[in-house]
């Protein structure tokens, strides 16, 4: 569950920070190139760019196939620097060696940012045109430099998600509204017989429920340009930007009821299957979000009288 470009915008101060962060790297690595970056599953994004009149061109904005990337190469998992002094010379690079050239990089040092939850945020970098030498102090610097930025990152985190899934959370879902500019639909989703659950099996197993549907709706909604929230127990906001086709989100809903409804983790003794409302909505109603939950929550009641697993539109 990455940190989204939007979200970022939420954060209190974000590029103020930001900014303070490469003005706080740049006195170790003065004649550099320096940014940072944020990683999703298949790009890395140049969120700021700190530049000493190196020669070397990146720019902010810029968003890099991840397998294209030298970041990608760093070891994420023991949050070892990565440090190349003469690229020229790096025969594992010959397959990013155009890209390389186009940016004018020829020295580098990346160190990973890594959130509290070990999810990876990006990478804070200093790169140069030329073969430079990165002493120790000035590499151990940058990973205190990151190390800090991640603290303020599961700080602003912890605002904008749910505890318990990771999901974005109601406030989220208010500030976003806030600044809506758009159309759109909601999904009201509610799970049919998790209360079984939890009757039965103990709260453990709810907990385990919960955060598998949020991996799903995740991932989901990932690739349907929009973004899962957890209201608080079993209910769930799927919203999607710019789609408010009735048949295309008709077809959406039976995709999402029928990854819910499918267990085999030794839940063979109850069933476990979602509902859902769904409502769209235009710019106009960018502060009525409590009126649209609600019509959607009333859309929702009639999915369930009809017998659950089904949908309804308000």
């Amino acid at each position: 569950m990455a940190i989204s470009a939007n979200e970022l915008q939420m954060y209190t101060n974000f590029e103020e920070l930001a900014n303070d962060i490469l003005q706080m790297a740049n006195e170790f690595m003065q004649d550099k190139l320096i940014f940072l970056s944020a990683m999703t599953d298949t790009h890395q994004i140049i969120l700021k760019v700190l530049d000493n009149n190196s020669g070397s061109r990146i720019t902010e904005g810029l968003a890099l196939e991840l397998t294209g990337t030298v970041c990608k190469r760093i070891d994420f998992d023991n949050r070892v620097p990565l440090i190349y002094e003469d690229m020229s010379k790096e025969p594992c690079l010959d397959d990013v060696r155009g890209a390389l050239q186009e940016a004018n990089i020829n020295s580098y040092v990346g160190v990973p940012i890594i959130l509290h939850n070990g999810q990876v945020f990006g990478t804070l970098c200093a790169v140069h045109p030329s073969a430079a030498v990165f002493d120790t102090k000035s590499v151990q610097m940058f990973q205190r430099i990151s190390k800090m930025f991640s603290y303020y990152l599961d700080l602003e985190r912890m605002a904008f998600r749910d505890a318990l899934t990771g999901l974005y959370n109601r406030q989220y879902l208010f500030k976003y509204f806030t600044d809506l500019s758009n159309h759109g639909s909601i999904f009201f989703v509610d799970l049919d017989g998790f209360k079984k659950v939890n009757d039965v099996h103990g709260h453990d197993v709810g907990d385990f429920v919960l955060k598998e549907v949020s991996l799903r709706v995740d991932k989901y909604m990932a690739t349907h340009n929009g973004f899962a929230v957890r209201l608080g127990g079993d209910e769930f906001i799927l919203h999607f930007h710019e789609v408010s086709d009735p048949e295309r989100l008709a077809t959406y809903a039976v995709e999402v009821i029928s990854r819910l409804s499918t267990w085999d983790l030794h839940m063979e003794e109850f069933s476990l299957s979602a509902s859902i409302g769904i409502v769209t909505y235009s710019p106009k109603d960018r502060n009525n979000l409590k009126v649209l939950l609600k019509n959607a929550d009333n859309a929702l009641y009639k999915a369930k009288a009809l017998g659950k697993k089904t949908f309804q539109f308000f």
